[in-house]
């Protein structure tokens, strides 16, 4: 039996705002969970791309600066 067979003889309003309320109570749950997951994984990435790029800014000032210093002996 097809989508199409099932939802032939209702309203508009049970096909469009019914069924997806419905859908949404019981997998409202589990949809939330998903988005938080996947927002807070984005915060860890976009973190650890900024404390990577900051390390590298560090670290290459630390080295310029020291290999000046050096070239002054």
């Amino acid at each position: 039996m097809a989508a199409k067979e099932i939802f032939a003889g209702l309203p508009w309003w049970v096909k469009w705002v019914a069924v997806p309320v419905i859908a949404l109570v019981v997998f409202g749950s589990v949809i939330v969970s998903v988005v938080g997951f996947v927002i807070s994984l984005l915060f860890k990435a976009l973190l650890f791309v900024a404390l990577v790029g900051g390390l590298i800014y560090v670290v290459r000032k630390f080295i310029s600066g020291s290999s000046s210093a050096r070239s002054d002996w």
